[in-house]
């Protein structure tokens, strides 16, 4: 593992710096060669971390997605997972979904320079050219929130390794010819997400429920969200101040709070 740190209460915050001077004070810096998986290895860290944390790995070996599905991630590929206290209500963290999708944008649009490929797919996908990208998952470590984040930026699973009816998996490489090697992806991400963190806590939700709606793919068209009891189809109007996706449907505007939605 090489580790560097900018801004905790660490070793080698100074040269940190020197090497990467856009890397975000306060945010710590881990890069493995490989792990099972960078949520199962912030989870061991979580005793002894102490401040936010990024843990990048250039292999996974036993990764996982929402409700436990498995996610490769070979070499070429981003898997990283950002380790932060958390001391507001459960719901209240739940948002940084959002806050981390906006900034995977950002950072794909920095690091390709291409503004209208990227959009973005409630509740925690980015998409290019209309396909899957990237995934977040969220999940409570103790104190901690650990938010882990694939990217597919040399590779794509192939069409039979997703749930039938999903969106085409696709890769940064093949869809823009941009080769992009997962630790300066990591420093694009890295910055962007650390500004949204500080507009996140200093006015809220709002001003990122507002950007975020500005990427969101589909808005204004018919969509379905499925749970694994049941689906409803309406028109994807809005996403409301909790972070709730609203359809509009023949019996008026339904709140989705959790879902798979399939365009």
């Amino acid at each position: 593992m090489t580790s560097v740190n900018n801004g905790a209460s660490t070793a080698g915050a100074t040269g940190a710096k020197a090497q990467n001077a856009s890397w975000p004070d306060g945010y710590g810096r881990q890069v493995f060669d490989s792990v099972d998986s960078t949520l199962s290895e912030a989870a061991r860290q979580a005793s002894e971390l102490t401040g936010a944390t990024w843990i990048l790995a250039q292999e996974q070996t036993a990764a996982r997605g929402r409700r436990g599905r498995s996610w490769a991630t070979p070499r070429g590929n981003f898997a990283a997972t950002l380790m932060m206290r958390r001391s507001e209500s459960p719901s209240t963290a739940a948002l940084r979904s959002f806050v981390a999708s906006l900034a995977l944008r950002r950072a794909f649009v920095a690091t390709t320079r291409d503004e209208g490929a990227f959009t973005l797919k409630w509740p925690n996908d980015v998409l290019l050219n209309g396909g899957k990208v990237a995934g977040i998952l969220l999940e409570s470590i103790g104190d901690f929130l650990a938010i882990g984040i694939g990217v597919n930026l040399a590779h794509a699973p192939g069409a039979d390794q997703v749930e039938a009816g999903a969106l085409r998996p696709v890769s940064v490489v093949a869809e823009t010819g941009k080769v992009v090697p997962p630790e300066v992806f990591l420093d694009a991400l890295a910055a962007e997400y650390a500004q949204l963190e500080t507009q996140f806590q200093t006015y809220g939700f709002a001003p990122i429920r507002t950007a975020w709606l500005s990427h969101a793919a589909r808005l204004g068209e018919e969509i379905v969200a499925r749970t694994m009891k049941d689906e409803t189809r309406g028109v994807f109007e809005d996403v409301d101040a909790q972070g709730n996706l609203i359809l509009r449907t023949p019996k008026g505007r339904v709140p989705i709070t959790a879902a798979d939605v399939f365009f």
